[in-house]
């Protein structure tokens, strides 16, 4: 058997100020900083240790990385960064307050754009600022490869081939795997460990900062999944 560990990065601005996020490199607020360490301190009370962590290149994510690590009085590990871990593009919503969207277009609308498999938000404009192509972070892929939104099947699209190449053969090395992502990347890589149809994940929401692990058998199916720490508190953050 093996067992790997997701985490959700802890809360960023945007998720406080209820903005749609996406790959804006926003940072931790004081409360996000709160979960990562009391993720690190739920994992290092049950005596996890990890070989090798996987991130993204945003830096919610990379920062509740570095302080859970922290909190767990680990050893340096090698640490793994890559944008196919990023979180969904929300293409033009990027930047935008959820409840002042729903409100312009509909909550139907709005529902569908966030929690939808196949159904991708208004896309943005090449020449907009805000596109993945003048940063920086980005400027070693083909621009081709950069895009303008994404739904949850695009996401699910970019990430799983990193799961099966770069992920997977660690695991069966019998590395100790962390993953920290975010709500979309995690919920694509638990959707296909899960089997979860397209229409069932529109109701899965991951919460921020709550270790998520699973048992996974020889073959990488999943025996069982669970959070640790309060259930309740779980539950409300769902």
């Amino acid at each position: 058997m093996y067992k790997i560990v997701l985490l959700r990065h802890g809360e960023s601005k945007w998720n406080k100020e209820n903005r749609f996020t996406g790959w804006h490199d926003v940072s931790l607020t004081n409360q996000g900083i709160k979960e990562a360490k009391f993720a690190g301190k739920l994992l290092k009370n049950d005596d996890f240790k990890f070989d090798l962590a996987f991130t993204s290149l945003l830096k919610r994510a990379r920062s509740t990385l570095e302080i859970c690590l922290k909190e767990m009085e680990t050893s340096i590990i090698p640490i793994k960064y890559s944008w196919r871990l990023n979180e969904r593009h929300y293409g033009a919503l990027q930047s935008l307050n959820k409840t002042e969207t729903a409100i312009k277009f509909g909550d139907k609308q709005v529902l569908k754009w966030r929690r939808s498999y196949d159904i991708p938000p208004p896309s943005l404009k090449k020449n907009d600022p805000r596109h993945p192509r003048f940063d920086k972070k980005y400027s070693h892929l083909n621009k081709d490869n950069l895009p303008d939104c994404e739904s949850l099947k695009d996401t699910e699209i970019r990430f799983m081939p990193f799961w099966n190449k770069k992920i997977k053969p660690q695991i069966l090395l019998n590395k100790k795997i962390l993953i920290v992502a975010h709500g979309n990347s995690l919920r694509a890589l638990v959707k296909n460990l899960d089997n979860i149809s397209n229409k069932k994940i529109i109701k899965l929401n991951i919460p921020t900062g709550v270790p998520l692990i699973y048992e996974l058998d020889k073959n990488l199916n999943s025996i069982k999944n669970y959070y640790l720490g309060d259930i309740e508190e779980v539950n409300k953050k769902n």
